[in-house]
């Protein structure tokens, strides 16, 4: 098994995956393969590397993930849409004919896929009529293919181009002629972010934490191990400041504790409660995201992604990212 992790690596490998579509395989109490067609994979944290995905408690699966220590999530390439189709199709022998590599605790590995994770079963959470899967990755592979997208009830790669409604070539007209308009760009960001974030402010506040420590928490779900003074630098663009206060109060609570071993007390670790707290919330925000992109098609949430990703870089004074040592 891959122990060793290339942070970069996998983050190339979490990022094959567009709101695509993942074939998720485990093996039941009886050791018969399971399968399940999902499109609710996310990552969670780089170190440890950790992914979620979540299943509908009406699956004929269900109990067979409920029980497993471990699972594999696939990340379909584009030319498996038939795969893909099977393994959602109910009453289906799912593996006919399929010859698996096999992988963790005997579970079958797809082959041909844009992605692959193997994970040890880490946390299982209620939410709804879904049961959340979160899992410790402890082996993963990547290729270059292009990964499967779901849209408009068939599967596709690329958006085609429509007409511009009457609301959009008004606000081209005002844009043209140099009116402050309902597309002035910090306006949409900022409003974008407002509005998603209040759907996570009340879970944030029922667990007795303000913005700083919320941010500051976020952050070490990234990567622990990193001081006051770093959490703070990696904020500065928000205008949160990340003081002694905030690290206390995260003790305080019992999400974190000081890292004495290696004489810097003022680095922060994430305690069992604080991981499972990142978690929850990181779910919370998954759930405002997944709502906020009902009305995109995935070609257009992945192209939305792209162009955000460049205008961070395009704008950015030398901020570090969160994932980076």
């Amino acid at each position: 098994m891959q122990q060793d992790f290339d942070s970069n690596r996998f983050r190339q490998a979490l990022g094959a995956f567009t709101t695509g579509v993942t074939i998720v395989t485990t093996r039941d109490e009886a050791g018969s393969d399971v399968g399940v067609t999902a499109n609710s994979f996310n990552s969670v944290s780089l170190s440890p590397p950790m992914v979620l995905w979540s299943l509908a408690r009406s699956s004929t699966t269900i109990a067979a993930f409920l029980a497993a220590r471990s699972f594999a999530v696939h990340v379909l390439a584009n030319d498996q849409h038939a795969l893909a189709t099977r393994f959602a199709r109910k009453g289906a022998d799912r593996f006919a004919g399929l010859h698996p590599r096999r992988g963790l605790d005997g579970i079958a590995l797809l082959e041909q896929c844009a992605a692959r994770f193997e994970c040890r079963t880490a946390f299982q959470y209620e939410g709804g009529d879904h049961v959340i899967f979160v899992g410790e990755v402890l082996d993963f592979e990547h290729n270059e293919h292009e990964p499967l997208v779901f849209k408009r009830g068939r599967f596709a790669l690329e958006e085609p181009k429509r007409p511009a409604s009457s609301h959009e070539r008004a606000t081209q007209a005002l844009v043209r002629e140099g009116a402050f308009g309902e597309d002035f760009l910090l306006y949409l960001l900022g409003r974008a972010y407002h509005q998603l974030y209040a759907r996570l402010r009340p879970q944030i506040a029922q667990r007795h934490l303000d913005d700083a420590q919320y941010l500051a928490l976020s952050l070490l779900g990234v990567r622990e191990g990193r001081s006051i003074e770093q959490l703070d630098a990696l904020l500065a663009y928000t205008g949160t400041r990340i003081t002694p206060q905030v690290g206390q109060r995260l003790c305080e609570l019992g999400l974190t504790e000081l890292d004495t071993a290696h004489g810097q007390p003022s680095r922060l670790l994430l305690t069992e409660a604080g991981r499972r707290t990142v978690i929850e919330l990181l779910a919370v925000a998954g759930a405002a995201s997944t709502d906020a992109e009902k009305s995109l098609d995935p070609s257009q949430s992945r192209l939305l992604r792209q162009l955000l990703a460049h205008l961070v870089e395009a704008s950015n004074p030398g901020i570090p990212h969160p994932w980076q040592a």
